[in-house]
């Protein structure tokens, strides 16, 4: 995208050059002029800088706490860490909103409710609404890598945490901007909203009486906004989210974080590879048809060794998933393959225990399914087809209800 285009655009150009906030990290980048977002704001006083880094440098749950470190990089603006290793660090105090008079977002999402950028935008939208409800707030659409696919079942309060915002399921199937619709509308924020909207796809008719009053669409001209999976420059929104697959496996395989299984982390090809060294005779599910034969992808067994994270510099037995181009629902297959994987290694698989993440004290299998029912069948007290039905209902409850927060005509889909 070139922002320079961008930031002269009739309805935007008006609001640039007063004191500016923006919410962002290195996906950021105008690949046409060289330049990231922060570099062309006109005004900018202070950027927001979600979990992994301003660069998405930092693995998962590494706090940043020194923002000098971006200084040397030539950023002249204050730099707020929005993971700086506390709950309250998350959340943007008052006065880093009162002095400014225009905010921007611009983040790539994974398409998954796990991945925790949605959540931080959703808190963000929340300070605004609360402590500056008049503050302008525009934000540039991105595509949703993990495609219109929807998975799973909506997540409840009680299961909400860093890790899951409460209402959405575990894909979720909208963009950038129609995810802070749904913010907007969960946090009845009020502020005026400028959305930069994606060139190419066909925006839904009866968008303007659907969202009435303080929120606005910009259409840009194609060669500003590409519509791929990824930008052209195709940078990665945080370390394991490296490749175009990734996001559409990453909906189900995000549940290996709650087990003592790898979720690849520490290889080049990050949720499409798992394993431990424990995994052994391997045989034992590469025997299992049931385990090895799933629509839309093909198991690959294999072995490997994480450079960090779970196992590291240990020799794992384990299998990659090999995408096939045909429908693949990743979260029944993940949680197919965490049960049989449970059910035949019964003294060494286990799942990861304690406190996982900012804001619940829930198990991380609990805060990733989200769902009693999903929990009840890695358990062995609910059977596959009865999950599939109760899946095949959440999904379709889902399709219905994000239909109000859409901003383009395209139709978004269950495979159940």
């Amino acid at each position: 995208m070139n922002y320079r285009r961008l930031l002269n655009h009739k309805i935007i150009k008006p609001l640039t050059g007063r004191p500016a906030g923006l919410l962002c990290n290195h996906t950021a980048w105008d690949s046409e002029t060289g330049s990231y977002l922060f570099q062309e704001i006109p005004g900018l006083k202070r950027i927001f800088v979600p979990e992994h880094g301003l660069f998405a440098e930092l693995q998962d749950q590494v706090p940043l706490k020194d923002t000098s470190i971006y200084s040397d990089f030539g950023v002249d603006a204050q730099i707020i860490s929005l993971y700086s290793g506390s709950e309250q660090s998350l959340y943007v105090s008052p006065e880093h909103l009162k002095d400014l008079e225009v905010l921007f977002i611009d983040l790539q999402d994974a398409g998954a409710r796990y991945f925790t950028y949605g959540v931080t935008a959703s808190y963000l939208i929340r300070s605004v609404a609360q402590h500056a409800p008049d503050l302008p707030v525009i934000v540039i659409d991105r595509d949703n890598p993990a495609g219109l696919q929807v998975e799973g079942s909506k997540l409840s309060e009680s299961y909400s945490s860093f890790i899951g915002h409460a209402g959405l399921p575990h894909r979720h199937g909208l963009t950038m901007a129609e995810l802070i619709l749904f913010f907007y509308d969960y946090h009845k924020a009020t502020f005026p909203l400028y959305i930069a909207k994606l060139s190419g796809v066909e925006t839904r008719p009866d968008f303007s009486s659907a969202f009435p009053g303080q929120i606005e669409l910009i259409s840009l001209s194609p060669d500003l906004h590409p519509t791929g999976k990824f930008q052209k420059s195709d940078i990665p929104p945080s370390p394991n989210i490296p490749h175009p697959n990734t996001p559409l496996v990453y909906s189900g395989q995000c549940l290996l974080e709650g087990t003592n299984l790898s979720e690849g982390r520490g290889t080049t090809r990050p949720f499409e590879m798992f394993g431990s060294p424990w995994l052994k005779p391997l045989r034992r599910l590469t025997k299992n048809k049931e385990f090895m034969e799933y629509p839309g992808a093909v198991l690959r067994p294999l072995r490997f060794k994480p450079t960090f994270h779970k196992w590291e510099d240990e020799i794992c037995d384990g299998f990659q998933i090999h995408l096939t181009g045909q429908p693949y629902h990743s979260l029944l297959h993940s949680l197919k393959m965490i049960r049989i994987i449970k059910e035949s290694y019964p003294d060494s698989f286990s799942f990861r225990k304690g406190a996982y993440e900012f804001g619940s004290d829930k198990a991380a299998i609990e805060l990733l399914c989200g769902d009693p029912e999903l929990l009840s069948y890695l358990n062995g007290t609910l059977p596959f087809e009865k999950l599939q039905k109760y899946l095949r209902e959440t999904e379709m409850k889902w399709l219905d209800e994000m239909g109000k927060y859409k901003i383009y005509s395209r139709t978004n889909i269950s495979l159940l």
